[in-house]
């Protein structure tokens, strides 16, 4: 086994600034090409709240303007609004050509409504660019859109559903953006499958309407309000937000729920599903272009409105997010200068040192600094950090074990990655485990007070032989305080070890202590399902009576194959100490919660028909019945 103590300053991987001598680096810019004028009227429009002057067109100089400013870069433009079709076909015919006549452009997408769209529209869009990446906003199913109205209050869904038919007819894939509000809420897998339906819908992506601090309606010019301004008058003003909000810890219901169904039913072989995607690619240790997920974050997007004025992503509150005007600056470096300045941006890049001790900072990327903002006004960022962390959690979870969904909804084993964490051959390790008459060649045995004694002897460093039950020197090279912990999962349990450590004070050093552990590696899925749902079980079992020093936790990881790159799914067993007490206090108990940890597994197997012991969320309970079933 390979394991080390070195630690890395992470704060520069989660939020990079923008570098004018770095023009690899992409930047968006979402262009308001009307402002906040829409054809219809959302009832949770976060665009028409800013109140930013509407009816003016962004026009084709202006976007070449902005590709000079940003000029040697990658750009990648999206058409958005208020409504960008309403722009009408010769202006935003003027704009594609200006787009496709500029070098740096590498991508275009435009994200519409679909009221508006006709044979003409995608007519025009085949001939002057082809690549226009179309995205519709949608929020599922008919029931799921109640907050999507036109002026006159009635629903738009028909007229969207018949652009997505349209799209499909004519060969087109297009990804749905779908706000989650309580009109889906424990609907998830009937509003997925109602989308995946559409032939032309080849992406979804689920975001939260975490509009809860919203208090006030949009204002209206005039005196004759229209009638979804009087449902909305009606929706705002609950000490809970608007109807249409949600809490965060709604949303990470639906989304696991969502992305358990996405690879239960199998469409994760057709569309791509957001969060779900790039939450699986950060747990694979591979990057995403979502920013939520990516160090590129609110430097690395800007926002043009049609009067010039230039600012940052456009979920940042404005006029703070505002940075300067179009007609202002000829170069990127004063836009960079601007940013610096920024007390907005300089705000949301302090809320990134939160992250920097996280143990989840590598898979979720520090989320998004527009939301994480709004939730630390509100005195409530736990809210937000913890949804994060539990999507991560359940999605471990389902990559464990697919076929086994229902561990999604477990709270108990949580992701934690260690790194580096490598055995030289998993297969050769488990065949070898497995066979009694197995050669297994002499090992080195050195003991060591700062390290396992089958090591290599360095504090720190872990670099071990990978021992089997039945090798002639395995219980010498188990630390005794670890051992009671090693044989209730290996002889009562039948389970391999693949990790273990009795832990460590590191006394005199600049290490970090180590914690009592041993890690499992499941030999199938299955019996990684079993094992998670049984550890849970055990460590409920044990969480009244341990001693009040120290806890115990499951930790989801990954064991790397050296021989191969392949990575394998594990389970660690930690026992760590518990929230005010120090190392000292934990040490001199250890012994004592070891001895009740082991009792309880003894008393506990894995099985297939056993689960876990939290329970499941009521919204997604119907669900997980008809998996059982």
């Amino acid at each position: 086994m390979r394991h080390t103590t070195e630690q890395h300053d992470p704060i520069a991987q989660l939020y990079r600034g923008l570098d004018s001598e770095d023009t690899a680096s992409a930047v968006s810019v979402i262009l308001k090409l009307r402002g906040d004028t829409c054809d219809i009227d959302c009832l949770y429009c976060y665009e028409k709240r800013k109140e930013a002057p509407g009816g003016a067109r962004i026009d084709a100089d202006q976007v070449h303007r902005l590709a000079k400013l940003f000029r040697g870069r990658p750009l990648a433009v999206e058409l958005h609004g208020g409504e960008p079709l309403t722009a009408g076909r010769d202006h935003l015919a003027d704009i594609l050509r200006e787009l496709a006549a500029l070098p740096n452009i590498v991508r275009v997408s435009m994200q519409t409504n679909g009221v508006l769209l006709d044979e003409q529209w995608l007519d025009l869009f085949d001939a002057l660019y082809p690549r226009l990446q179309i995205g519709i906003s949608l929020d599922g199913d008919a029931r799921g859109n109640a907050w999507r109205v036109g002026y006159d209050g009635k629903p738009v869904y028909p007229r969207v559903a018949d652009a997505l038919r349209l799209l499909g007819s004519r060969g087109r894939k297009v990804g749905v953006i779908a706000a989650v509000t309580p009109a889906v809420i424990g609907r998830a897998e009937a509003v997925l499958d109602h989308l995946v339906s559409f032939e032309a819908v080849n992406a979804i992506s689920f975001v939260p309407c975490f509009d809860t601090a919203v208090r006030r309606p949009t204002a209206v010019k005039g005196r004759r309000l229209p009638t979804s301004r009087l449902l909305q008058q009606a929706a705002v003003g609950d000490a809970d937000g608007p109807g249409w909000a949600i809490k965060p810890h709604e949303y990470a219901e639906f989304v696991l729920a969502a992305t358990a169904h996405w690879i239960s039913a199998g469409h994760f072989g057709r569309v791509k599903l957001e969060p779900a995607v790039s939450t699986i690619r950060r747990l694979r240790g591979l990057g995403s272009g979502f920013c939520h997920f990516s160090d590129m974050k609110c430097d690395h997007v800007f926002t043009l409105y049609p009067d010039g004025r230039l600012g940052s992503c456009d979920e940042l509150p404005w006029p703070q997010a505002r940075l300067t005007s179009l007609d202002e600056n000829s170069v990127e470096s004063d836009v960079v200068r601007y940013q610096q300045r920024s007390n907005l941006l300089n705000q949301g890049k302090a809320l990134m040192e939160k992250c920097v001790t996280c143990d989840y900072r590598s898979t979720c990327g520090g989320g998004c600094v527009a939301t994480r903002w709004r939730y630390d006004l509100a005195g409530d960022q736990e809210a937000y950090c913890d949804y994060r962390m539990r999507m991560i959690d359940g999605i471990a979870a389902l990559l464990a074990q697919p076929a086994h969904p229902t561990g999604v909804w477990c709270r108990t084993a949580r992701w934690r990655p260690r790194t580096p964490n490598s055995m030289r051959d998993i297969s050769a390790f488990l065949a070898r485990w497995n066979q009694a008459d197995s050669f297994r060649p002499s090992v080195r045995i050195h003991t060591s007070a700062h390290g396992n004694i089958n090591t290599v002897g360095l504090p720190g460093v872990h670099e071990a032989d990978d021992l089997d039950p039945g090798h002639p020197q395995w219980h010498e090279a188990i630390e005794p305080g670890v051992r009671p912990l090693v044989d209730a999962v290996t002889r009562d349990w039948q389970l391999v070890t693949y990790d273990s450590c009795e832990g460590h004070s590191y006394t005199g050093l600049e290490l970090r202590p180590a914690e009592r552990r041993v890690g499992v590696l499941p030999r199938t899925p299955a019996e990684y399902a079993a094992t998670a749902a049984a550890l849970c079980r055990a460590v409920t079992v044990v969480a009244t009576v341990l001693p009040p020093t120290v806890r115990v936790t499951i930790g989801r990881a990954e064991l790397t194959c050296e021989s191969t790159g392949r990575t394998t799914p594990v389970l660690d067993l930690a026992l760590l100490p518990a929230p005010g007490h120090d190392w000292s206090a934990y040490f001199d108990t250890v012994d004592a919660a070891t001895a009740v940890v082991a009792e309880a597994l003894r008393g506990e197997r894995p099985t297939a028909q056993g689960g876990c012991s939290c329970p499941v969320p009521q919204a997604a309970a119907g669900a997980v019945e008809g998996v059982l079933a």
